[in-house]
C-alpha cells in the first residue's frame, strides 16, 4: 500500500475508534433519540453513522487534490442527508409503505414528499458537487455525459450500500470487499487513500456492528457508498464508469423486486459469508 494508503487507513480507523466513546458520552439530543430496532426486535444504536461518516472523511483528507474535495462532498453530503432520513422520519412513513425509491416515490405523487425523498434528492446533488469538482478543465466531446455517470455512480453508490444494511455487518463487509476489489493491481494514486478511507472507517466499526450493538443507519451506508463510489471514479475510465454504473443500477432495481436477504440466505457462499463474525 502506498505512504497516503497506509497514513489514510490509519487515519480512518483511529478516528472511528476515538470518536465513537466520545459520541457516546456526549449524545446530541439524547442516546434515545439514535435507538432503533433491528431485524430482531433488540434494540441498536444509530451512533455508529455519524462516526462512520467522520472516520472515512478523516482518511479521505489524504487523498490527493481534486479527488479530497471530492470525496469530502461525497461523505459529508451523503452523511448529512442519510442523517436527515435517521433521525427526522415522520412516524407512520414506512408502515405506510414509504421504503425504497419505489415507495418514495408513490408516496411524493399522492402528495406527501418524505424524509426519504428529500434524501434521495439530496443525494443526487450531492453526486453533482462532487463530479463537478472532477470536471476537466477544458471541454471535450461527451463531457456533460461524463459529468451525469460520475455524479450518478456516486448517489447510487450511496443507495446501493444502504440497501445492504439490513443484518448486522453485511454492508460493512460489502464496503470491505468493494475497497479490496478497487485496489488490487496497478492503480491510479487517488486510488488507494480513497478505497483506505472506506476501509478504515468500516474496521473500527465491524465489532460493534457484527454484536449487534449498533448499525450503520443511512447516515454510515450513504456516506461509505458515495466514498465508494468516488473511489471507483478514480479507477475507472469512461467505458469502467459505465460499466460500473450499469451494475450499480441493476443490482438497485433488482432490490425493488427482489430480498436481497434471501437470495443471500439461499446462497451457501453468501450466507456463509454473511454470518461470518456474527456471535
Amino acid at each position: 500500500m502506498s505512504g497516503r494508503g497506509a497514513a489514510a487507513l490509519v487515519a480512518a480507523t483511529l478516528a472511528g475508534r476515538r470518536l465513537r466513546p466520545v459520541l457516546a458520552a456526549h449524545v446530541p439530543g439524547g442516546a434515545q433519540r439514535f435507538e432503533r430496532r433491528n431485524h430482531r426486535g433488540a434494540p441498536v444504536t444509530l451512533l455508529e453513522g455519524p462516526v462512520t461518516t467522520l472516520a472515512a472523511a478523516a482518511g479521505a483528507l489524504l487523498a490527493p487534490a481534486p479527488w479530497r474535495r471530492a470525496a469530502l462532498l461525497a461523505v459529508l453530503g451523503a452523511g448529512a442527508f442519510g442523517a436527515l432520513d435517521d433521525l427526522a422520519e415522520a412516524e407512520g412513513d414506512r408502515a405506510a409503505g414509504a421504503r425504497g425509491l419505489r415507495g418514495h416515490l408513490a408516496a411524493a405523487r399522492r402528495g406527501r414528499i418524505t424524509t426519504g425523498a428529500w434524501k434521495v434528492l439530496g443525494i443526487g446533488a450531492t453526486g453533482v458537487a462532487a463530479a463537478w469538482t472532477l470536471r476537466p478543465a477544458s471541454r471535450r466531446p461527451g463531457e456533460l455525459a461524463d459529468l451525469a455517470t460520475a455524479a450518478a455512480l456516486v448517489a447510487g453508490g450511496a443507495n446501493l450500500l444502504n440497501l445492504l444494511d439490513l443484518r448486522p455487518g453485511r454492508a460493512l463487509k460489502a464496503a470491505l470487499l468493494v475497497a479490496a476489489a478497487l485496489t488490487a493491481g496497478d492503480v491510479p494514486a487517488a486510488v488507494r487513500p480513497l478505497t483506505a478511507a472506506a476501509a478504515g472507517a468500516a474496521v473500527a466499526a465491524l465489532d460493534d456492528d457484527l454484536a449487534g450493538r449498533s448499525m450503520l443507519g443511512d447516515t454510515g451506508a450513504n456516506a461509505l457508498g458515495a466514498l465508494l463510489g468516488v473511489a471507483v471514479l478514480a479507477r475507472c475510465g469512461r467505458r469502467g464508469r459505465l460499466l460500473a454504473l450499469t451494475a450499480v443500477l441493476a443490482l438497485t432495481g433488482l432490490s425493488e423486486r427482489v430480498s436481497f436477504t434471501a437470495v443471500i440466505e439461499a446462497t451457501p457462499g453468501l450466507r456463509g459469508l454473511d454470518r461470518l463474525g456474527r456471535p
